[in-house]
């Protein structure tokens, strides 16, 4: 009979070697992203070992989210017409990508200031770039600019979210903020301003004066990069 750790080792085994043997040897940092993703998937097919399985997940994904990054976008059903993956190791997966999204969140979330665009940016970057629809996004800030609440607005299309100033004050007045943050992502990756991104920015500072509520900057998040229409000079102060 086999042992369980011979049976893991057979399971493991491909051209590229053992992932756990290589792991205990030189670290997971020397492992690929298919040896990384083989270890938590940890058992083969008939036909395909754990490498070849990771490698073909990592292949569902298009554009910015291949690779690792497929995880962000696959469902459950996608992940199980893999030959070698059933439920539980596609939920195991799409936690570990949930995990990965929730680290980089936290670790931003330490250095975030928020009047300073790019740590603000920072800290949205990974919930927001990965988003295959615009999702508007509202921080209510205190007069001295600390979080109150932060409210999704609106999610729309791959290139369109509809918001309004009412919208926005609604939920400024509500929890009595002083100071307002937008934020929204482009899914394609670029955070260059629409011209209604600039006009509805601009509309929401006027109507703000009369309620003495200061809307401090409208930053949009792109494929690791952003656009603050502050820093950028497109604010009607």
């Amino acid at each position: 009979m086999k042992s369980y750790n011979s049976m893991i080792a057979e399971n493991s085994l491909d051209k590229d070697g053992l992932p756990y043997e290589r792991f205990l040897t030189y670290g997971a940092a020397n492992l690929t992203d298919a040896e990384l993703l083989a270890i938590i998937i940890r058992t083969g097919s008939k036909v395909s070992s754990p490498v070849d399985i990771a490698r073909q997940v990592m292949s569902l994904g298009q554009g910015k989210n291949k690779g690792l990054n497929s995880l962000f976008n696959l469902t459950v059903d996608e992940l199980m017409n893999i030959h070698g993956i059933g439920q539980i190791k596609a939920i195991k997966l799409l936690c570990i990508a949930e995990l990965a999204k929730r680290m980089s969140y936290q670790k931003a979330s330490a250095t975030i200031e928020f009047n300073e665009p790019e740590t603000v940016a920072e800290y949205y970057m990974e919930k927001l770039r990965h988003e295959d629809r615009e999702h508007i996004i509202l921080l209510c800030l205190d007069n001295r600019l600390k979080l109150i609440q932060e409210s999704t607005l609106s999610i729309g299309t791959v290139n369109s979210a509809l918001i309004s100033p009412r919208d926005v004050f609604m939920q400024a007045l509500k929890c009595g903020a002083s100071n307002l943050i937008l934020l929204h992502n482009h899914p394609a990756g670029d955070p260059t301003p629409s011209r209604a991104d600039i006009a509805i920015t601009n509309k929401i500072i006027e109507s703000g004066k009369f309620l003495d509520i200061i809307l401090r900057d409208h930053i949009i998040i792109g494929d690791m990069t952003y656009c603050s229409l502050k820093e950028s000079g497109l604010l009607w102060q």
